[in-house]
């Protein structure tokens, strides 16, 4: 099997690893030999995916499996409506395959580069409060264990709320089955609505469009909103996106974001001008191509997700705040919805909720400003997103997750010599 040694670094290079072995295994019988070598040695290893968590969720102590040589769909159900795919399969890579034999996933996330692992593994989302995260969608696990047996799991399985949410504490998830529904396109259409309207219609918007997201900029009453409904795919007049939205939201972001890096107090102004060029206007698309956006200039992130019940007065004090111009920051601010979850570590813990997702530019701090809304948003039962910075401890998990026991005793029963339980993983959970 392929193996190298290198540094190892997230995207956004907030956790890094100065050197690891990272295996890059061709098949399952490989994934097998590469756990129980671990064991063996005693050593650790992470699942890599494609590094998109901004925790050190996947951060690797000596070893590293990377699955980029595990990618494709691997069969198609059509009676059951189910596609599994090799787990290292990047999600921009799924709607074409998907698409191609007539079917598409019911919802993604704004980002597409994460592996199919990662992504279900950390909770991955999108927006719309009757739709669900990308881990809601497996219906069936196929991961090497921490003795490397290779092993299958359906929703039907005591096991499958652990791996709801799994954080690769299980094993190394090699293959995922998929509910997939019959391919559709999206109507999208972007348009600009003060913090004022958006208190007054939230409730209405949510309801009445398949997905609907806001961008609030720091300090300002101008707030974005995106909405996108499905369209049967005969029916599409397909529209792609505009060169120059693309150039606005990331050479034009990246030039502000540059300056307010040198000079802090910028970004007020920035925050400003950004709220006023919103790009408006609609287009359509086949599903997958309208979910993703390229994002091309490096951030650290955090989120949280709050009862849905909450979304008005948690916006209407983030407001308050922002305003008194406390942080500089000019990122806007991110805010979706989606379906309540059962899984244990869902951090929606069975309640619709809404989404409130936090960024800084590389190379500003951040550490105050994430501080500050981690705190802020404890009154409102905020669950930080795993895959995003976060400030998880034990005791903080006993206090969120009522059934954190039952996740932890099951990941020892399939993890006993803890090969998965790296370093940052420990801090959480011991």
């Amino acid at each position: 099997m392929f193996s190298i040694e290198e540094k190892w670094s997230n995207w956004a290079e907030t956790f890094t690893t100065p050197q690891a072995t990272i295996y890059e295994p061709a098949s399952i019988d490989e994934v097998c030999t590469i756990v129980k070598q671990a064991v063996k040695q005693q050593q650790t290893i992470r699942a890599i995916g494609a590094g998109h968590s901004f925790s050190g969720v996947a951060k690797p102590d000596q070893l590293a499996v990377s699955l980029t040589r595990l990618r494709g769909l691997v069969h198609l159900n059509v009676e059951k409506h189910e596609a599994t795919f090799w787990a290292g399969t990047h999600l921009y890579e799924m709607g074409p395959l998907l698409e191609a034999h007539g079917y598409a996933l019911a919802n993604m996330g704004d980002i597409d580069v994460q592996s199919l692992a990662g992504a279900t593994s950390t909770g991955t989302h999108g927006t719309g409060i009757t739709l669900g995260s990308l881990s809601s969608q497996v219906v069936r696990w196929g991961f090497v264990d921490g003795l490397g047996h290779y092993r299958e799991v359906t929703r039907h399985d005591p096991l499958a709320s652990s791996l709801h949410i799994g954080l690769g504490l299980f094993g190394v998830v090699v293959q995922l089955t998929l509910k997939v529904v019959p391919v559709y396109g999206l109507a999208y259409e972007s348009s600009r609505m003060t913090v004022a309207e958006t208190l007054h219609s939230f409730q209405q918007i949510v309801t009445t469009n398949r997905h609907a997201e806001w961008y609030y900029f720091p300090g300002q009453q101008q707030m974005q909103l995106k909405c996108m409904n499905a369209v049967p795919y005969d029916q599409l007049e397909r529209k792609p996106t505009k060169a120059l939205d693309h150039f606005i939201e990331n050479r034009v972001l990246q030039g502000m974001s540059s300056l307010c890096k040198v000079m802090p107090r910028a970004t007020t102004a920035v925050s400003q001008i950004s709220a006023k060029a919103v790009p408006i206007g609609t287009r359509q698309d086949v599903s997958y191509r309208v979910f993703a956006t390229p994002r091309q200039v490096k951030f650290a992130e955090c989120e949280y997700a709050i009862p849905l019940h909450h979304f008005e007065a948690f916006l209407e004090e983030l407001h308050y705040t922002m305003s008194r111009e406390l942080f500089h920051v000019h990122f806007p601010i991110e805010c979706r919805t989606q379906r309540g979850e059962a899984g244990i570590l869902s951090p929606t813990q069975q309640q619709d909720s809404a989404f409130f997702a936090f960024h800084m530019y590389k190379g500003m701090p951040y550490k105050r400003y994430f501080r500050y809304m981690d705190q802020l948003l404890r009154k409102y039962d905020g669950r930080a997103h795993f895959g995003k910075m976060n400030r998880y401890t034990r005791c903080e998990l006993e206090r969120l997750y009522t059934d954190i026991d039952i996740f932890l005793t099951q990941r020892h029963q399939c993890d006993p010599n803890g090969v998965f339980m790296s370093e940052y993983m420990r801090k959480i959970l011991i």
